[in-house]
């Protein structure tokens, strides 16, 4: 059995408002175990009983969910109609990089390393506790977001242009030397314009889940930021203090 252990975190919902999940679980009390935790999370959640049903899902020809495309899928191995190898083997040959978490009682390196070269971003072996999965989950969402904001090749904003696979920022037409937290820092700021970003949803983006240390240490790679990129750090135009929320970019 899965160990349901989940907790409520005060940086997950908003951040995750916007992720779809598809959720392909033969048993029905893992599945509705997975799907608390999910929604607990925020998440939007499609679920699927068979391979078949997700296969529909994925190519849009399912009736009851027509325009779902997800931005993670959480997979069982050993599915009725079509396995979960199969699925992952099918997305990959048709060229669907969407992000694949297997969940499996089949826990044999040998079956693990096999889930992983078929396809999959990550493998869970059953039983697991929720705590761990949603870990996962979070940490295939990020590094999604940031492959998408990568591909760019240039990111721009006023008169500041970030190259994400240069790791390079020209701020009015001069170069600037980041630290790799500066450099996502700003990477993630670039991305979303105006929207405001709590200190623990920063934390959690740039520095990871499992990051122990001071809230503060954002206040600080903030200022940091600031005195590179501000003609007045006192008076800032890029990165603006939103007072009892955080900060926003722009």
């Amino acid at each position: 059995m899965l160990s349901l252990e989940i907790t409520q975190t005060s940086s997950g919902s908003e951040l995750n408002q916007k992720n779809r999940i598809l959720l392909v679980e033969d048993e029905e009390l893992i599945r509705d175990m997975i799907v608390v935790a999910l929604e607990e999370e925020g998440y939007e959640v499609r679920t699927a009983r068979d391979g078949r049903v997700a296969i529909d899902i994925l190519q849009g020809t399912d009736p009851a969910n027509p325009d779902f495309m997800p931005d993670l899928i959480v997979l069982d191995l050993m599915l009725p109609e079509i396995n979960g190898l199969d699925i992952c083997r099918l997305l990959r040959y048709q060229g669907n990089i969407v992000p694949i978490l297997v969940i499996s009682a089949k826990g044999s390196e040998t079956d693990r390393v096999l889930g992983l070269e078929v396809g999959a971003d990550d493998y869970l072996t059953k039983p697991f506790s929720i705590k761990e999965f949603i870990a996962r989950t979070r940490a295939l969402l990020r590094r999604q977001r940031y492959t998408a904001i990568s591909s760019t090749p240039v990111q721009k904003f006023r008169d500041i242009n970030l190259f994400p696979q240069e790791c390079r920022v020209l701020v009015r037409g001069e170069e600037v030397n980041l630290s790799p937290k500066e450099f996502r820092l700003l990477e993630l700021f670039m991305g979303y314009p105006r929207r405001v970003w709590s200190r623990e949803q920063l934390i959690e983006q740039v520095w990871g889940p499992d990051f122990l240390g001071d809230t503060k240490t954002v206040d600080v790679h903030i200022r940091w930021l600031r005195e590179k990129l501000e003609k007045d750090p006192s008076q800032p135009e890029y990165l603006i203090t939103v007072r009892g929320f955080g900060y926003r970019f722009g």
